[in-house]
């Protein structure tokens, strides 16, 4: 596997400049607890779903200042040499807890908390935001598309409208949300995910005419390749592309026209030929509402490009990373909170969970207390039960409360089930089986709020 360079610096002057002033007034050390959450969704989406915590832990375990990072420091002065002596060491010995990856998510809810030293957990704050918030988009608006699209595969082919590295996270963001392959071979490579792609335009405009570019391809990859139809004439291409591999021939492709128009004409040529099996796929700007659109034409799957890695109109979700609580003189954990108008926060550490009525979700809540109980809550399945338990005896709610949070990090390691190939595979099955207990307007396409209400239920003291 490629090696990346360290993400430490992948981040904001001010978080280290806090860093240093807390070293020298003695701060730094004080417990913290941050929580990671929007306040709100895009406009008109009734669900976000959380994905690149997977990402988030490699990258910590990667977050390291070397000799290159430091001398940089030392050179532009960034901070003084107390500090880069701290960072000359920094490992983060802390832990985090959160939302199963490709789990739904709704606003305020803590989708991850991260405790440890102020200066252990400050530093993550840009790194964990670029991560969460561009993920989450891409499979945001991923799970829409896959949603439209019903039995019919997505395949993602974004890379060329992003970051060539944004690319791989858009693709692994994108499988997680249900997509069935993509184009780019790192993402393949690094995440094991399927790769997909035959030949644009260019090669048939290469070859002196499409029926020879057609025969090339085919004596190239086999018969069971896609072939484009549409450089030229349509008709005339699905007629070379037979001629040329016979009714053994993968599949078309379709990328410009009118596309539900040319996917029943293209069918009905091709079963007129025999050629039953032969699948159609359309790419060509497609998005969640074009492929709804698609519902009722002969097409067998999508490609999907630049609505997908742009999060389709919505290419972050808002998330912030808020102290929410910390240690005072007398090594007590305290609840602080941001007063200010419109970006008020919760003080206090906080669990999650999905009251769940009749087999659907019924509304996402907020778990408060008092924090040795809450903190109790999100470090295992078996925790959160009891503390749940005690909470539907005292508030008397219908159905019953689903933990959302799971341990992560514990003392610095990370719990490696979530990262990698393996992560990416829980991720996608988390996200079908939390997609399928949202209310089932949750996925409709028109603009309403929130398919859930977050509330806030507050844990007994014994």
């Amino acid at each position: 596997m490629t090696t990346l360079p360290s993400p430490a610096l992948l981040t904001d002057r001010y978080e280290l400049t806090m860093l240093q002033a807390a070293l020298r007034d003695g701060t730094a050390g004080r417990r913290c607890v941050f929580e990671v959450f929007t306040r709100r969704l895009p406009p008109g989406r009734r669900y976000g779903v959380v994905a690149g915590t997977g990402r988030v832990l490699e990258e910590l375990t990667r977050f390291r200042f070397g000799t290159p990072e430091l001398d940089w420091l030392a050179d532009e002065r960034v901070v003084d040499d107390a500090t880069l002596t701290y960072l000359a060491d920094y490992r983060f010995g802390g832990s985090v807890v959160g939302y199963a990856e490709g789990e739904a998510f709704f606003p305020h809810s803590p989708v991850l908390v991260v405790e440890g030293t102020f200066a252990e957990a400050v530093l993550l704050e840009t790194m964990v935001l670029s991560v969460l918030n561009y993920d989450s988009a891409v499979a945001s608006a991923a799970s829409r598309m896959t949603s439209a699209a019903v039995d019919r595969p997505c395949l993602e082919m974004g890379s060329r409208r992003a970051h060539e590295w944004a690319g791989v996270a858009a693709a692994r963001a994108a499988v997680v949300a249900g997509f069935a392959g993509t184009s780019n071979l790192e993402a393949g490579r690094r995440y094991d995910i399927a790769t997909i792609g035959t030949a644009a335009h260019a090669f048939t405009l290469l070859h002196d005419d499409e029926a020879s570019a057609f025969a090339s391809q085919v004596d190239a990859l086999g018969a069971g390749t896609t072939l484009l139809v549409d450089t030229y004439d349509v008709k005339e291409g699905v007629a070379r592309a037979l001629a040329a591999a016979g009714p053994g021939l993968g599949a078309v492709r379709l990328d410009s026209g009118d596309l539900a128009v040319l996917a029943h004409e293209v069918r009905a040529q091709l079963d007129a030929a025999g050629a039953h099996s032969v699948k159609i796929t359309v790419t060509s700007d497609l998005d969640e509402h074009a492929i709804a659109a698609l519902a009722v034409a002969p097409v067998d799957s999508y490609g999907v490009g630049t609505s997908v890695v742009t999060g389709s109109g919505a290419p972050t979700c808002g998330m912030v990373y808020k102290l929410v609580a910390r240690e005072d003189a007398d090594g007590v954990l305290q609840p602080v909170a941001k007063a200010s108008t419109a970006k008020t926060s919760v003080g206090g550490r906080k669990s999650a969970a999905r009251r769940v009525v009749g087999g659907r979700d019924a509304e996402e809540v907020l778990v408060t207390g008092p924090d040795e109980r809450v903190r109790a809550a999100s470090s295992s399945a078996d925790a959160a039960r009891e503390a749940f338990d005690a909470l539907e005896q005292a508030e008397r709610g219908p159905g019953e409360l689903r933990p959302l949070h799971v341990p992560l990090v514990v003392d610095g390691q990370v719990d490696e089930r979530w990262t990698g190939p393996q992560g990416v595979r829980a991720a996608a099955e988390r996200h079908r089986t939390s997609r399928a207990t949202l209310p089932r307007g949750a996925r409709r396409l028109s603009a309403d709020e929130a398919a859930l209400p977050t509330v806030t239920l507050t844990l007994p003291r014994s």
